[in-house]
């Protein structure tokens, strides 16, 4: 049988062709021992229809062997090699009727190298001729015609049959090493998106970390520059006071680069609770804390998540609302959730307005990470209020 040249590359038929060998050169060996011992006809003719096999081994080895072993076999060449095949093996068997048995040799290689119809007619060809050619040449009785004849046409079936069902097979097989070429290149494409996806998903993380830190305490020393700049000769002492945050600020910063670098929590939440690290937030950014609801341990996902919120809605109140904008931060613990609100008596803006930029974009996937929900409210003139609201373990009684 012809393997479908689509399949080169993607499926290789592993031969082992020890045993096929061995089992053609045991069929070509009892065929000459057939010929030669039969008693019909005379030995000039026998010794003839075994000098006829002789050149099946050589044409066998060089040609009949490397076609089959084709990765797809070339079927002009198989054609080829069986035709010159034929043409010993019919006038041997039409000779003597012994040599037949080759057939059992010849019969698969027409499957294993011929497309599935031009197998069958060569092998009715192997199987019919020589019965036809000698009972036309010897005249045997009706007795051996018969004989042969039913045996030519049950072996002719047989072997279409069987022939048939290994062709099934191999096509199974094939169809099932296709099927596993694609689940591997698929497996292999699933891999390289992954391995893509997570690449692009730390991206953004990162740029997440950035901006919700050191982003931010870059702003906040900005800020505390130019309000230093503007007290120096009109407020000693609140200058003195803005510097003093300015040195926490960047001590704070230089902290958070080494923990982002570090992959570890964030600088604010080392050894302290949320409340502790929203109070020193809270005094760096000029804003109001209020805590309410029974405090407790959360797991890191959750305060991290709050502790960034407020962070980003603090730099976003500075920034938008103004420095002289009154701005308070309320957290609330319940049973199973957490709330962490920023509100700004700002100028408010059109949260439907904003697009781009990694801020509220940034807060909105931090909070569904943990499986929590973000709200802005605001309006022009209004002031703006964030709302994080986190599920948490409830507490323990």
């Amino acid at each position: 049988m012809r393997i479908p040249a689509g399949l080169v590359g993607a499926y290789t038929w592993d031969r082992s062709f020890r045993l096929w060998d061995t089992y053609f050169a045991l069929i070509w060996s009892a065929t000459l021992v057939f010929a030669l011992v039969a008693n019909f006809p005379g030995w000039p003719v026998r010794l003839t229809a075994a000098a006829l096999l002789v050149p099946l081994i050589p044409l066998y080895v060089l040609v009949g062997r490397p076609v089959l072993r084709g990765d797809p076999p070339d079927e002009r060449r198989a054609l080829g090699y069986l035709a010159a095949a034929l043409a010993l093996f019919l006038p041997a068997a039409v000779l003597v009727s012994e040599t037949q048995l080759i057939a059992f040799a010849l019969v698969p290689q027409c499957f294993m190298t011929l497309r599935l119809r031009r197998a069958f007619v060569a092998v009715a060809v192997i199987n019919l001729a020589p019965v036809l050619g000698w009972a036309l040449l010897w005249r045997p009785g009706d007795a051996a015609v018969f004989y042969n004849s039913v045996f030519s046409v049950v072996t002719f079936v047989f072997s279409v049959a069987l022939g048939s069902w290994i062709i099934r097979i191999i096509e199974q097989s094939q169809e099932r090493a296709e099927l596993i070429a694609e689940l591997d290149a698929s497996r292999h494409e699933v891999s390289r998106l992954s391995a893509a996806h997570g690449a692009l998903a730390e991206r953004e993380r990162m740029a997440r970390e950035i901006h919700d830190t050191l982003a931010q305490g870059f702003t906040s020393l900005l800020m505390l520059t130019q309000a230093v700049e503007a007290e120096l000769e009109t407020d000693v002492a609140q200058a003195r006071r803005h510097l003093s945050l300015m040195d926490e600020t960047a001590r704070q910063n230089l902290a958070e680069a080494r923990a982002l670098v570090a992959g570890g929590a964030p600088a604010d939440l080392d050894d302290a609770s949320l409340p502790d690290a929203l109070r020193r937030l809270a005094a760096r950014q000029d804003a109001a804390l209020e805590v309410t609801g029974p405090v407790r341990a959360l797991p890191a996902g959750p305060e991290v998540v709050a502790l960034r919120a407020c962070q980003e809605a603090l730099s976003n109140a500075r920034k938008h609302a103004g420095s002289s904008a009154a701005v308070s931060i309320v957290v609330a613990y319940a049973d199973e959730s957490l709330t962490v609100s920023v509100r700004d008596d700002g100028g408010g803006f059109d949260p439907s307005s904003v697009t781009g930029g990694y801020g509220l974009a940034g807060l909105r996937a931090r909070a569904a990470e943990v499986g929590g929900t973000t709200e802005i409210h605001s309006a022009p003139g209004d002031g703006t209020t964030v709302t994080v609201r986190l599920p948490v373990p409830g507490s323990t009684a």
